[in-house]
């Protein structure tokens, strides 16, 4: 009996093979002329001088055999701050990473750099300003201009930093074929400096990427300047100068725009704001991956790529694959697994607490209010504290606001944070309002919502490292009123 079941298999397989022969050779027939076997390309390293005398390393991968008449299709993929074309803050997003696993096998060229001020490359950091942009242009014309590449059919793809002059190539009209930004900003003041508060602790960290001696000098002193809360005027006015946000309605390139749920530097509103902006085909991915505290799951990173990489090959390839026919919004729930998607942006409810009771708050006080337990929530929009603000003979110059789940478990979970001066968020009769920002957050059921007021974030907790301006010593203002509206998921996604 063992031996007739073996025989009995062997000969299944046999005619199961035969069957497939047929399959296999049509298959054949029908690749492109030139197409290369997986894994199949060459890469070449080198510097490319600019227009300044900069040099930029640079890495260019091409696939083998011959190219389409037109030339390949390309994708230049840009690298977060501090990184470089071999590196990543993300789990396995370094670009040429990316390059050689999901793009040069499958027919792509790909153009991968160090940018200005990092790695290999020469030059100083100016923040995504006019020499970065005119960096990307000129590496996009030594590509185009040395290597069989379809002009017509570039994309573009960048991480944070990377993904901030992406979005600046897209307004100031270069001519991409499709773009993917993704874990960045289109508008760094909110990201950096809402309610013209800085958020320093989130600028000392990006801050440390960069080796000092590499910073262009009006950077140097506007971060200077950005740590001690001086000059925030000025500041802010930089900032909108590195921000495409009230430009992206000029943007009818097909856009894919990726973002983390939980990411304290650029929150999921910089992304649902440029997809509601945009123009022509566009498609939002919201998930588990981006800066700090996202947990950037390995699994997640193999989803996005091949849905990055099916949006190349639709806009770059014309390949008629359905993936601008299917729901362009994807939540991805947490823990990661398989998105949920929507035809729409998901519709959100709110939440409303008010909090009464009057304290005194001192400079390095702080006020806590604490809800009743919730169901099970989970969060979708920008939290809004409300509070009214009487502040002593010596003043409260700004307030910061801290939204946190005390869990069943016993665990703290900050969801999210926001800060303002007062003297512009709060009317003549002191009431005031605190946007924070908008990371969502599966809050466990039988959780209570804490809301804690003070001058820094750390009176929440001392790793909470986000606002740390101190209000002059002396300082007091007395709270009350106190309210809380919180957008929620009208069902969760996450379990």
């Amino acid at each position: 009996m063992p031996g007739d079941a073996v025989a009995a298999t062997g000969s299944d397989r046999v005619e199961a093979v035969r069957r497939l022969l047929p399959l296999v050779a049509a298959a054949f027939f029908l690749l492109p002329a030139g197409h290369a076997a997986a894994a199949d390309f060459t890469k070449i390293d080198t510097r490319v001088t600019m227009s300044d005398g900069v040099q930029i390393a640079v890495s260019y991968f091409q696939p083998a055999g011959t190219p389409p008449a037109a030339g390949w299709p390309a994708v230049v993929l840009l690298h977060g701050l501090g990184q470089t074309r071999n590196s990543s803050d993300f789990v396995n997003w370094s670009p040429n990473t990316m390059a050689a696993q999901y793009l040069a096998p499958e027919g792509y060229a790909a153009l991968t750099f160090d940018a200005r001020a990092h790695g290999q490359s020469g030059g100083q950091f100016t923040l995504d300003g006019p020499r970065e942009l005119a960096d990307l242009r000129e590496l996009l014309t030594w590509l185009t201009t040395n290597h069989p590449i379809d002009a017509q059919h570039i994309g573009a793809y960048g991480a944070s930093y990377g993904g901030g002059l992406v979005w600046k190539a897209a307004v100031d009209g270069f001519p991409f074929a499709a773009i993917a930004p993704t874990a960045t900003w289109t508008d760094l003041q909110e990201a950096l400096a809402p309610q013209a508060l800085v958020r320093a602790g989130i600028v000392f960290a990006f801050s440390q990427d960069i080796p000092q001696d590499r910073y262009g000098p009006d950077e140097r002193q506007l971060l200077s300047d950005a740590i001690a809360e001086r000059n925030v005027p000025a500041l802010r006015a930089y900032l909108a100068s590195r921000s495409t946000r009230p430009q992206l309605g000029t943007v009818r390139i097909p856009t894919f725009v990726l973002q983390g749920r939980r990411d304290f530097a650029f929150d999921a509103n910089q992304a649902i704001a440029a997809y509601a902006r945009v123009r022509g085909p566009k498609r939002l991915y919201i998930g588990d991956f981006g800066h700090t505290p996202a947990p950037n799951p390995p699994d997640e990173f193999n989803y996005a790529a091949l849905e990055l990489r099916a949006w190349f090959d639709r806009f770059l390839k014309g390949m008629p694959n359905g993936i601008d026919k299917r729901p362009p919004v994807e939540l991805a729930p947490d823990p990661w697994r398989r998105p949920t998607a929507f035809k729409a942006l998901p519709k959100a409810r709110t939440l409303k607490f008010s909090f009464a009771g009057r304290n005194a708050l001192s400079a390095d006080g702080k006020v806590v209010r604490t809800t009743k337990r919730v169901k099970h929530i989970e969060t979708f929009g920008s939290p809004v504290v409300g509070v009214q603000l009487s502040s002593g003979p010596s003043g409260y110059k700004h307030l910061v606001a801290v939204l946190s789940a005390l869990t069943p478990a016993g665990k703290e979970l900050v969801v999210a944070d926001g800060g303002a001066d007062t003297s512009t968020a709060t009317n003549r009769a002191g009431r005031g309002t605190i946007r924070l920002q908008n990371e969502v957050t599966s809050i466990p059921g039988g959780s209570r919502l804490r809301v804690t007021l003070g001058a820094r974030s750390t009176v929440q907790s001392v790793a909470n490292l986000v606002y740390l301006i101190p209000v002059p010593d002396g300082s007091t203002a007395a709270l009350r009123g106190v309210t809380l509206a919180l957008p929620v998921l009208r069902k969760p996604v996450s379990r």
